[in-house]
């Protein structure tokens, strides 16, 4: 993993010209076979989705097509689970999906044992807000709204992600968001950008500044983390399997 400055010419006159610096982080990164759109990591296991909505599941390192068809995969604590383009809810046990109760266009099983998501519906408990991406850990649940504004999540009872939650607005804009199970952030932009949210630890779950990585040389679609791999989706599908 190494450090790089990007040198870019912001403006020239006929006496000088104004540079930016800005520094951004070149991951170590293996492609793996395979071609996805969406990307969920937790417990020691990674699923996907591709673009048909075939899911999958990584065996021996390798991606291995299952049955069913799902929109979004996500695996963690809470088990595998996923949504179809219908909605509907599933949990992957013994070989074959079982439908939960309730519709989700995006669900996540990355809390401890919390099953959280968008587009809730009964009997899901409600939290008030509305967002397109929504992802859980250990102490933190956070949440990215239409305009790609960044919220954290936390309940005004006992800090976990349950029950009524209170919405605070993070600095910055992101596409989709994933929170690891340990709790560690990461994310991407709708200009296909990389970044990783330092500082979050259980006394500060909000962090303290984005950094900005890179994993694929055209741009970033989806991003998870687990057991000190980053799995990242490049806007082309192809797949990363990066150390940090």
């Amino acid at each position: 993993m190494n450090s790089y400055l990007k040198v870019s010419v912001f403006a020239i006159t006929d006496y000088f010209a104004i540079i930016i610096l800005f520094v951004f982080t070149a991951l170590d990164c293996t492609v793996m076979s395979g071609n996805l759109k969406q990307i969920d990591a937790g417990s020691g296991s990674v699923v996907g989705v591709n673009y048909l909505n075939e899911a999958f599941v990584l065996i021996d390192n390798v991606f291995t097509k299952i049955s069913g068809s799902l929109n979004h995969f996500s695996v963690g604590p809470a088990g595998q689970l996923g949504a179809n383009t219908a909605n509907n809810i599933f949990k992957f046990l013994s070989g074959r999906f079982i439908q939960f109760p309730g519709l989700l266009k995006q669900v996540d099983a990355g809390g401890d044992q919390i099953i959280a998501g968008v587009n809730i519906t009964t009997p899901w408990v409600h939290i008030n807000g509305k967002l397109k991406y929504y992802s859980c850990g250990p102490y933190s649940c956070w949440g990215v709204n239409s305009n790609d504004y960044i919220f954290i999540i936390r309940d005004v009872s006992n800090n976990v992600c349950s029950g009524s939650g209170v919405f605070v607005n993070i600095p910055g804009s992101l596409s989709m968001i994933e929170v690891a199970t340990d709790g560690s952030v990461f994310g991407v932009n709708y200009q296909g950008n990389l970044y990783q949210r330092t500082g979050v630890t259980r006394s500060n779950p909000v962090g303290t500044d984005w950094i900005s990585m890179v994993a694929c040389p055209n741009g970033h679609k989806h991003v998870s983390f687990d057991l000190g791999v980053l799995w990242v989706v490049c806007v082309d599908g192809s797949i990363r399997k990066c150390t940090l």
